[in-house]
């Protein structure tokens, strides 16, 4: 694709950066037929490719209007046409750099504003967002269907095991997480006590950026990132083995540290190294697949249906690892069909988006329920969630299920 950049981007570095991606673009089309919303709308310009025109002549100059701005926004950014393009066109940076750029020259709405500054401000901060969820589970038989379906019910973390061990590696709690789900890390904590691995959470450390960087304020989103790296450079520097993902959407951001802050003097060198550290928890695990194996023969042996989240297959590129770890110990696992497209979660597009992201998680869970599993798994708390407000099947992170297994043990 030729390019002609305007004066106001062309010499920055997002500039080079978005002029080296809408070149590599041939046109082919291949995206459209895995992108979630060109699937439901049938609109070129609610499309990879029609996206990527619309960026380009707005980087050439051409001024974004309300509509450019709606079609940008209704990308889920689960990168699925990434996966399918045969160029290789990095079209999740690309919609970040459009969106931001749109959003500095078409002003939302009051209501539209209030929302987004609201999430941004709200979700990131887990002594505002802790309390709040709180509140909401404990009314929650008295909230509208539409709150309620945001608000899990309350659930029990259980115990945090304390024992010190050689290896030890860092786990990002993460900002919503241990509000809404915290048996997640407390049993990967107990998974990992249990294969002689210490987890260590560093209490400065909190939300990866991510919620902040899709909503355009990308300054916000490296604060968070520099915070997170001074949290961690101590233990990083004192032998820590990885930093453990159990958030898949926190996963794909935090591996990106090192392009985030790449043009930062102070922190571009650790930046790089916090990405190479970063795992998901899936590939750390692989290693004790076989003491896994043994100790878990004949404990797991029920029928799940595995909903692998965009930000794992899509956005690191990690496919398998969860279903053979599970198969490994027993586990009947089953992908649905379509098991490509996005659930409708994406972070806070169920809020923001709300009819499309509902319409993908019926679409999903159709898929899912088609199994005939008895319950539902995934990697990624939004994904989690969402599903669970659609189905009376339980939906819960693959870990817990391998520390139910290793407690009755």
């Amino acid at each position: 694709m030729q390019t002609n950049l305007a004066d106001f981007i062309k010499d920055t570095r997002e500039g080079s950066e978005a002029d080296a991606i809408l070149r590599k673009c041939v046109h082919c089309g291949f995206c459209t037929a895995t992108c979630p919303t060109y699937q439901l709308l049938g609109d070129e310009l609610d499309g990879p490719r029609g996206r990527i025109y619309l960026i380009k002549q707005v980087l050439e100059g051409k001024e974004p209007t309300a509509k450019t701005q709606l079609h940008l926004d209704r990308c889920l950014t689960c990168r699925n046409c990434e996966t399918t393009c045969p160029s290789g066109v990095q079209y999740g940076r690309l919609v970040d750099i459009g969106r931001k750029v749109v959003s500095e020259r078409v002003e939302y709405t009051f209501g539209e504003k209030l929302k987004r500054t609201a999430l941004k401000e709200l979700l990131p901060r887990k002594w505002l967002f802790a309390p709040a969820m709180k509140t909401g589970q404990l009314f929650r038989p008295l909230l509208p269907k539409k709150l309620k379906d945001k608000v899990p019910r309350a659930q029990h973390a259980g115990t945090w095991p304390t024992a010190a061990h050689a290896r030890r590696m860092l786990l990002l709690d993460g900002c919503v997480q241990p509000a809404m789900s915290p048996n997640i890390n407390a049993a990967t904590a107990r998974v990992f006590d249990a294969l002689d691995v210490q987890l260590i959470v560093a209490p400065k450390a909190g939300c990866c950026g991510a919620i902040r960087y899709h909503l355009n304020d990308h300054e916000a989103a490296r604060d968070d990132a520099r915070r997170n790296i001074d949290a961690w450079w101590p233990h990083v520097e004192d032998g820590a083995e990885a930093i453990v993902m159990t958030a898949s959407g926190c996963g794909v951001m935090v591996k990106d540290y090192g392009h985030l802050l790449i043009d930062d003097p102070v922190y571009a060198e650790k930046a790089r190294r916090i990405t190479e550290l970063t795992k998901d928890l899936s590939e750390i695990l692989p290693q004790f697949e076989q003491e896994l194996a043994g100790r878990l023969a004949g404990k797991m042996t029920q029928r799940v249906a595995w909903h692998p989240p965009c930000t794992l297959q899509h956005g690191q590129q990690i496919r398998g690892k969860v279903e053979q770890l599970l198969r490994v110990a027993g586990v009947d696992v089953q992908l649905c069909a379509e098991s490509h497209l996005c659930c409708g979660s994406a972070g806070t597009y169920s809020v923001l988006q709300p009819e499309l992201s509902y319409s993908l998680r019926d679409r999903k869970l159709a898929n899912l329920e088609a199994t005939g599993a008895e319950t539902i798994v995934s990697a990624n708390i939004g994904c989690i969630t969402h599903l669970q407000s659609g189905t009376d099947k339980p939906v819960r992170h693959w870990i817990e299920l391998v520390d139910d297994a290793l407690r009755s043990a």
